[in-house]
């Protein structure tokens, strides 16, 4: 992860989003209705005694906890039971095991410990899933009936995956507390905060809110009790909050095990950054907010902020890359369809050969001189015998593979060179991307860059980017990096308006009919109703992409019932990377979600009353777009009720 923090930052800019008047209904849905202007609400937290937040991460999970009678304290969970010898295990693996029925046994390092335990052929009946989380963004068609797919190769719907692992969470840090505070309420005493990747599509958010609904985490009629948080966001409330002191600076030299000497930034940041009166700032004066508006991850995005609310980028750069990178070059050496083979027959001694390459990865350095030696399973090595009448040596000889030998001890020897050559494809679109990020005007002025997040623990990573960025950025590394976005998912449950400004990632609206005009609409979208002449597949603009949206600020349009008696409007939203849509038929604009309003009915005297509301019935609906999530809430003007409305971008 990576956060670009300039100078200096304007604080509290808000953008204002317009509602266009004088445009017509959704397509067959209901008349034209007067649209109202946007207005800016203000937001009123309900009050809970802690926030739990939980960093659902691709390769480790864990949770943090703070109670809001004391928010300065932020509590890590318990050290999970297992882990690896040498690696820090205030999170656990992203690992879920299933039995063979389909029910949870286990989760992180337990799942892990007990599926490598199981006899080989036993292991082919339990379900294993493990560095899941990105799929979810991956598929292009998310649904709530979208599958996973566990090592041994069966399926299971990925709604319920997502659902044992929120509700493993909850238990653990549930019991934690109560242990902590026997008089905690057992409900509605707890602000749930769940992290996801920033460029991460509304129907990813929503399939994790609805996977927390299932898991128990929250009601859905008690959404407010859970927060979705943009990893990137969390990670630049953290770093906001960090003394000169909890910061280290990369230097431009790499000592022999791969990392510039470390020291504390506070000298060269005073000289960089004034206070208003010109004095310079000294330990432990907080550092000033790296991000204030959308931030993204790397692994998944980045962070670039400069006066205005900072626009996400990023693609899947994260370290989960390596570990590709790896898969592809065992299959270069022993074959795509033994490695296919293997993975389906001894899914469990798959998993211990990527626990073993894992160990192997977290202790390359650039300067390195001595080979990596990665251990392969017996398994693997009786299995390739058994099927390719071949031992390993001998595929490892004919491969040609450079700088990977053989050791007698049933290990692949890496070298300093090949185990480089692994990070090389993701390191190099990480570093391609940024140095594309700063060659923009708008970005003009950076000064420090923050890395963040566990795959910024890397010694190569961190070197490849001092090595690219040393000159002009300073690159600095926070205190527990790999923490920094659970402690600021805790610090965001506290305060969810501490960001108060974000971008629109893409242009929503719906669409309307508008009176048709000869010469500037197309013949072919004339549609004649009731003697009237109407343009069909107007896109009405609710908010452009890169946009400026104020958090609270809201975008209304009022809607009225087709015909009486009507029960639900159901109303189709769009979207678009592309600023100028015209129409919902033009290229690159698709049907993204829906808008539901359910109507109550008006009593009979109501009817029957000289003019009645039912013969000009007004909906009103708010959509909020400055927030994590895309919202909406909806009155019914008639009664000064509040309208069921909901959104859905899981259906389509």
């Amino acid at each position: 992860f990576f956060l670009l923090a300039p100078v200096g930052i304007s604080r509290g800019l808000r953008g204002q989003t317009k509602a266009r008047a004088g445009a017509g209904p959704s397509r067959g849905l209901a008349v034209p209705a007067v649209t109202r202007p946007s207005e800016a609400r203000s937001l009123q937290s309900p009050s809970f005694a802690v926030v739990v937040a939980i960093d659902f991460g691709t390769t480790s999970s864990g949770y943090a906890f703070s109670f809001c009678s004391d928010p300065e304290a932020i509590h890590m969970m318990r050290k999970w039971e297992g882990g690896d010898p040498g690696v820090a295990n205030q999170k656990t693996p992203t690992s879920l095991l299933l039995t063979p029925e389909g029910s949870f046994h286990s989760f992180g390092y337990t799942a892990r410990d007990y599926y490598h335990d199981l006899d080989p052929e036993e292991a082919r009946d339990w379900l294993y899933f493990e560095k899941f989380k990105m799929k979810i963004h991956s598929t292009s068609d998310l649904t709530m009936k979208t599958e996973l797919e566990a090592v041994n190769g069966k399926k299971m719907p990925a709604l319920e995956v997502f659902a044992h692992a929120l509700r493993f969470f909850k238990q653990h840090a549930v019991q934690e507390l109560k242990e902590q505070c026997p008089a905690l309420p057992e409900r509605d005493a707890v602000r749930w905060v769940i992290t996801v990747p920033a460029i991460w599509k509304q129907p990813a958010k929503q399939f994790m809110r609805e996977a927390a609904y299932k898991a128990g985490l929250v009601s859905p009629e008690s959404p407010e009790q859970l927060l979705i948080a943009l990893e990137p966001e969390a990670a630049s409330i953290y770093c906001r909050k960090l003394r000169l002191h909890q910061l280290v600076e990369l230097s431009r030299r790499a000592p022999p095990n791969g990392l510039g000497p470390r020291h504390d930034i506070d000298s060269s940041f005073r000289q960089a950054q004034p206070r208003a009166g010109g004095s310079p700032l000294r330990p432990p004066t907080p550092l000033p907010p790296p991000c204030l508006g959308r931030a993204v991850p790397w692994g998944r995005g980045l962070c670039l902020t400069h006066g205005p609310p900072p626009t996400h980028t990023g693609g899947p750069y994260g370290a989960v890359g390596v570990d590709l990178a790896f898969e592809r070059l065992l299959c270069h050496i022993f074959g795509e369809d033994f490695i296919a083979t293997f993975k389906a027959k001894r899914p469990a001694a798959w998993v211990d050969l990527t626990i073993a390459f894992e160990a192997r990865k977290r202790a390359a350095a650039p300067s390195r001189a001595s080979p990596l030696n990665v251990s392969l399973p017996f398994s693997f090595i009786d299995f390739y015998r058994k099927h390719r009448g071949q031992n390993v040596e001998t595929a490892l000889k004919k491969s040609n593979v450079n700088f990977v030998k053989w050791s007698s001890q049933g290990m692949l020897r890496m070298s300093p060179e090949a185990m480089s050559e692994l990070f090389q494809p993701t390191i190099t679109q990480i570093i391609n991307h940024i140095d594309a990020l700063l060659k923009k005007p708008e970005v003009q002025g950076i000064k420090f860059l923050f890395l963040v997040g566990g795959f910024a623990e890397s010694p190569m990573l961190q070197h490849a980017v001092q090595a690219a960025f040393g000159a002009a950025c300073r690159v600095i590394v926070p205190q527990d990096v790999g923490l920094t976005i659970l402690k600021g998912a805790v610090l965001f449950g506290l305060d969810p308006t501490i960001v108060r400004v974000r971008r629109s990632p893409l242009t929503y609206g719906v669409g309307v009919l508008n009176k048709f005009v000869e010469g500037k609409h197309p013949r072919e979208k004339l549609l004649v109703k009731e003697g009237k002449t109407w343009c069909t597949d107007i896109f009405e603009k609710f908010v452009s992409v890169d946009q400026s949206v104020a958090l609270g600020e809201v975008v209304q349009r009022s809607y009225c019932p087709a015909r009486p008696g009507q029960r639900k409007t159901i109303i189709n939203i769009y979207c678009s990377a592309a600023d100028d849509v015209v129409y919902i038929t033009d290229p690159g604009v698709r049907k993204c979600g829906t808008v539901s309003l359910e109507l109550p009915q008006l009593g009979d005297a109501a009817a029957a009353a000289p003019g009645s509301p039912r013969a000009r019935r007004e909906i009103r609906a708010a959509m909020q777009f400055g927030d994590t999530e895309i919202k909406v809430t909806a009155v019914d003007m008639s009664t000064s009720k509040t309208v069921r409305a909901t959104i859905d971008f899981l259906s389509n």
